[in-house]
Order: C-alpha cells, then structure tokens, then sequence
C-alpha cells in the first residue's frame, strides 16, 4: 500500500502550470516538522515536493501561499531523467489525491482567515441549554384525544 499523509506548511508559493492539453497541474514544496528535535536542541523539518492536478491544482495556487498550512494525502511516487549535462536525477514526490486548506501563516496573529469561521460558537454544555416547562400539556393544541384499543396495536 503506498498511501502519504502529510500536515505542513507551503515553503513556496505553488508553481501552477497548463499542460499541452490543457491540464492544470501545480508543484509546491511542503515544510513538515519531524517529532523530535536534533543533537543540539533545535527543531528539524523535511521539505517534501509535491504534485497536484486539476481544479485542485487551480484552487491551490489561487487560495494559499508561502506558509499556508495544508494538508495533502496522496501517494509516493519516483521517476528518473537525464538532465542536460547527461547526468542521470532521481525524483521522488507526493502525488497528491486530496488537499485540505487548514489556515495561513498569519492565523495565530489574528488575520482573517476565508478558510475558517470566526463566528463558529462551541455548542452549549448541558446545564446551559434552556428547558421547557412542563407543568401544562404540551399537545394541547392539537386537536382531540385520540383513543386507542389494544386492538389497534400492531404488535
């Protein structure tokens, strides 16, 4: 199974391109922070390139920029070439089936953010929800009693 999930930070703006028959496809590099931290103390990051194609690809390069924080699923996938001095590169990068837009750079400074409603309220806690007063018949307005045999029970 070759399937990636990342979380990060564009370290780039996206690169987004139009093939010959007229595909969008975007490549970007993502800054991903490794869970621990080196010898000396200080955090360490990889930067992963990643590819995305279509409306994706359009979405991407018109809504984020160099330290939006997204997340990408996707798979790993390598290729090889020669380059123009005849030297032989290997590639490898995240082909990248799903995007998910978590926020900007500037979020923890207050900015606004289009991705994120800021008029989003937690749901109220049990004890402050509001209660209905039952000393009278809730169903009084709905006509006449209705009265039912043993009969008329399915069961």
């Amino acid at each position: 199974m070759n399937k990636v999930i990342l979380i990060g930070r564009l370290a780039r703006d996206p690169e987004l391109r139009t093939t010959p028959s007229n595909l969008s496809v975007a490549t970007f590099s993502i800054a991903v922070s490794r869970p621990f931290n080196s010898q000396g103390g200080t955090p360490e990051t990889d930067f992963i390139n990643c590819v995305v194609w279509r409306r994706q690809a359009e979405n991407l390069a018109k809504y984020c920029r160099k330290g939006s924080q997204i997340a990408v699923e996707g798979r790993i996938q390598t290729r090889n070439y020669t380059a123009q001095d005849g030297s032989k590169r290997y590639v490898t990068e995240v082909m990248c089936d799903n995007i998910t837009f978590l926020g900007t750079k500037n979020d923890n400074q207050g900015s606004a953010n289009p991705f994120v409603d800021n008029n989003y309220q937690a749901p109220m806690e049990p004890s402050e929800m509001p209660t209905t007063d039952i000393s009278e018949d809730p169903f009084k307005d709905f006509g006449e009693e209705i009265t039912l045999s043993d009969d008329d029970l399915p069961f």
